[in-house]
């Protein structure tokens, strides 16, 4: 065992917890499991060589430094603020919480102790998004005029969370880094199809300043996976596209329009694949907050920036 890389313990083993499990076993950095269930918790507790352990004795275990937290958004401020107050890192799954005032709590808790908090925004570690959002900051696209983001697919169907608050934050977070600010505007709708009173599709929209635009569209009840992000530029458009495989996930797209007659004439151009690293995004993500808990950085998903996408889902709530 590597002494020198911090120790967590993972929080929720479920469905997508035992993945953290994994990863941060595979990192050697886990100490201890964490979960509501027993045998789910000495399940993986005995897969990696861990202690199964309830919340309060992980948090006084004087060997784990952090904890990650897999469990519904509505525990998250609890969990998290247990967790500042026994002087413990915290990685929590997005989105941070439910409100405003929690995200804020949350954010003050931290800084109080001294300890890191860190936002699961996945796709803001997927080393396609990372090159698309370089080729965007380097000028490549040119300004940027609009943007959409299709995440779809059938299930995995909710019970405690609508499509907006499962899907959409992973959205909302690669727009607002790839606009570099936030909108100035926000509306949302969805409907409920399947289970009553929780949205199974939502579609936002997001104005910027300058009447640039964003629209998002999310939902669980859609005939096949589809995870899409087109983001258009005044010089060329990029596609980035999660379910795609190699050079078809990230490409680029030099359309020309010439604008100087009555009306507008498009040149084509043939896709160009951007080039992107291999690194598997949740290994990135984990090994960036153990990073950060060793060195004292600031998150790339720090609670400023979950606040600011946290803020778009509650203006997207509001209708």
């Amino acid at each position: 065992m590597n002494t020198n890389v911090p120790k967590v313990a993972q929080v929720g083993c479920g469905y997508w917890g035992k993945n953290l499990v994994r990863n941060f076993a595979e990192l050697d950095a886990l100490a201890a499991v964490v979960d509501p269930d027993p045998a789910t918790a000495a399940r993986e507790g005995e897969k990696y060589g861990v202690q199964a352990l309830s919340y309060e004795d992980a948090l006084a275990h004087p060997d784990v430094s952090g904890v990650a937290i897999a469990a519904p958004a509505e525990l998250h401020a609890d969990l998290a603020l247990k967790a500042f107050a026994a002087g413990k890192h915290v990685y929590v799954e997005k989105p941070i919480g439910l409100t405003i005032a929690e995200g804020e709590k949350m954010k003050a808790a931290a800084s109080e102790a001294g300890r890191v908090l860190m936002v699961g925004h996945l796709l803001q570690y997927h080393p396609a998004f990372i090159a698309l959002l370089g080729a965007v900051r380097d000028g490549v696209l040119g300004d940027l005029r609009y943007a959409y983001s299709n995440r779809l697919s059938l299930g995995k169907f909710r019970v405690e969370e609508n499509a907006l608050w499962s899907f959409a934050p992973h959205d909302v977070s690669m727009l607002l880094a790839l606009f570099g600010e936030e909108p100035e505007t926000v509306t949302g709708k969805g409907g409920a199809y399947v289970t009553p009173g929780i949205e199974d599709e939502c579609r936002l929209d997001l104005t910027f300043a300058g009447g640039k635009r964003a629209h998002v569209f999310a939902s669980w009840l859609h005939p096949f996976k589809e995870h899409r992000l087109v983001v258009v530029g005044e010089k060329a458009m990029a596609v980035f596209e999660d379910s795609a495989q190699g050079a078809e996930k990230l490409r680029l797209y030099k359309h020309t329009i010439d604008a100087s007659g009555h009306t507008p004439v498009p040149t084509k151009a043939d896709a160009e694949p951007i080039l992107y690293g291999t690194d598997e995004p949740l290994r990135s993500e984990c090994a960036h907050f153990l990073d950060c808990c060793a060195t004292g950085a600031t998150p790339r998903t720090d609670a400023d920036e979950a606040l600011r996408v946290l803020k778009v889902l509650v203006k997207a709530s509001a209708g």
